[in-house]
């Protein structure tokens, strides 16, 4: 995920997109802490496209 496709996007779709993240990083965190996966690096990446988000929220928000 870019940061310059996440501008493009309004911010309920913005919103749509953080919720699925924060229910994706959970879901991916339960799967390791039951050992029932080994990509540990998906939390990682799902940390920082949140982070991207919320970055590009903020950013819209400023503006309006």
């Amino acid at each position: 995920m870019k940061a310059t496709d996440l501008r493009e996007k309004s911010t309920e779709e913005l919103g749509k997109e953080l919720i699925n993240l924060r229910k994706s990083q959970f879901s991916a965190r339960m799967q390791v802490t039951t050992q029932q996966t080994n990509k540990t690096d998906q939390l990682g990446k799902i940390k920082k496209d949140i982070a991207r988000v919320k970055t590009v929220l903020a950013e819209k928000v400023s503006q309006a």
